[in-house]
């Protein structure tokens, strides 16, 4: 295995791009998703019950608009390997997050540029 590409797994993994812990994957409610669907509808899906409908995180995750998720500390292979594996708490203390189910590399790839186009639209908070 490529050690670069083990290294970014594991420092997504350290690093907690967004955790958004429950005991019970069930209490996370994961709605419908249309396999093409855009990466505004893919986060409103997938993220927003932790890290909010506004990126601006919730009870149960952080805010992605937090300056600890700019590209040059939490790079979008952290949020690949995060959203595919689940991460561990690191940064906040909404507990581990969990691994994202039903979710393809494609809607992936969309839910982390929306993210990106959103972040550089907003601004980070510090």
């Amino acid at each position: 295995m490529n050690m670069r590409i083990l290294g970014a797994g594991m420092l997504g993994l350290t690093l907690s791009v967004a955790a958004c812990s429950s005991d019970d994957p069930a209490a996370v409610p994961v709605a419908p998703l249309a396999s093409d669907a855009d990466g505004a509808a893919v986060y409103q899906a997938r993220c927003a019950s932790c890290h909010g409908e506004d990126l601006r995180g919730t009870d149960r995750g952080p805010s992605q608009l937090s300056i600890v998720y700019e590209p040059n500390h939490h790079g979008d292979n952290a949020y690949r390997f995060a959203i595919r594996n689940g991460a561990s708490q690191h940064h906040w203390n909404f507990g581990n997050m969990p691994v994202i189910e039903d979710i393809t590399d494609d809607q992936i790839e969309r839910v982390i540029a929306y993210i990106r186009d959103e972040q550089e639209r907003l601004g980070f908070e510090r």
